[in-house]
């Protein structure tokens, strides 16, 4: 877990492996937001333990020595440069996957019978287990969102169920803010199973979500507009609502248009986004990076950062050719004393 540290003139306090309630409101003075970590048993067959996104180790975690000030005593410290940032890929389709997961910036997937309908996937239980195997393959990928549907409470809970129960830990259940949704997902969340309340367009939905016990709110930014609602104005609400009722909860911004808007959501705190494979496309696209960095490799060029390896190849290539000749000879005499 993340640890909390407390400055002294002398010296520095690392505190770990908080373990209670108890020991948590005793260091509340020195991080009062600090979570305890607590990874579920992994599932059945599994190739790497899971550990919930909200509770995870970070994965970008690196381990700095820590100096006392006045110069005797030297700790180790866990480091999170990411923060508590988590992507998502909004994206049902394989080829997708197989161009962003494996940057790594993705802790999850995310889909819905939309999405499906698109990358012309069935909306089964069967196919959504299938894609949430597929997509945990990748090292990356600790969650699986995926929509329950159904008219009533009682279908939603039942087809959420089903689709958990490939392994809780990682199935995340989407399920609609409405009336017979918000019954479901109690339901759900009874069950020990992790749900995300979605479609949520207005901020007292995330208020909802939290008495429930959700994992997420998902609120569409960008339909928000298209329906003349200040979006933002309501993702970074809700986001405060999350942050004074001290929930874990966190607030999933979807339906993202631009980058511009990730940049502008995670200055106010937000911190959770799941995007289209056009939105991370356009992340990278940049055409002042991309020049910096082809003007970077042209110089190393210039400077000799390819010697070496041009003068193996031509090494290699003049064993092979001296190899080829010494063949050829070795048949010619072969055939002459024939």
């Amino acid at each position: 877990m993340r640890r909390a540290r407390a400055k002294t003139k002398h010296t520095i306090v690392i505190l770990q492996h908080v373990e209670t309630e108890m020991s948590l409101a005793r260091c509340s003075s020195l991080a009062p937001r600090v979570r305890v970590a607590r990874a579920p048993a992994a599932r059945a067959g599994a190739t790497r333990a899971h550990v919930p996104v909200r509770a995870r180790v970070p994965v970008r975690a690196r381990s700095v020595a820590v100096a006392a000030l006045d110069g005797d005593e030297v700790y180790e410290e866990d480091v999170d440069y990411s923060g508590n940032l988590c992507f998502f890929l909004d994206s049902a389709s394989e080829e997708e996957w197989a161009r962003w997961l494996p940057t790594g910036i993705f802790t999850g997937v995310t889909t819905n019978p939309i999405i499906l309908e698109r990358d012309n996937r069935a909306c089964t239980v069967a196919t959504l287990t299938d894609l949430a195997k597929q997509a945990l393959e990748y090292d990356a990928v600790q969650e699986f969102q995926v929509q329950t549907w159904g008219e009533s409470s009682d279908e939603m809970w039942k087809n959420g169920v089903a689709l958990a129960s490939y392994d809780p830990d990682v199935i995340v259940v989407k399920v609609p803010g409405t009336f017979e949704g918000i019954k479901a997902a109690n339901a759900l969340v009874a069950d020990g199973i992790r749900v995300t309340i979605t479609a949520a367009y207005a901020s007292h939905q995330a208020v909802l979500a939290a008495a429930v016990g959700a994992n997420y709110v998902a609120p569409y930014l960008g339909r928000m507009n298209d329906a003349g609602r200040d979006g933002f104005g309501t993702v970074v609400e809700m986001q405060k609502t999350a942050d004074k009722l001290d929930s874990d909860m966190r607030i999933l911004v979807a339906s993202v248009r631009n980058v511009g808007d990730i940049a502008k959501l995670a200055a106010e705190g937000c911190d959770t986004f799941t995007v289209s494979a056009q939105i991370a496309e356009a992340m990278f696209a940049d055409p002042l990076t991309a020049q910096a960095a082809a003007d970077f490799e042209a110089a190393a060029e210039r400077i000799g950062a390819y010697d070496a390896a041009a003068a193996e190849k031509e090494r290699k290539a003049a064993e092979a050719s001296a190899a080829g000749e010494k063949g050829a000879v070795g048949e010619e005499g072969s055939g002459g004393e024939k």
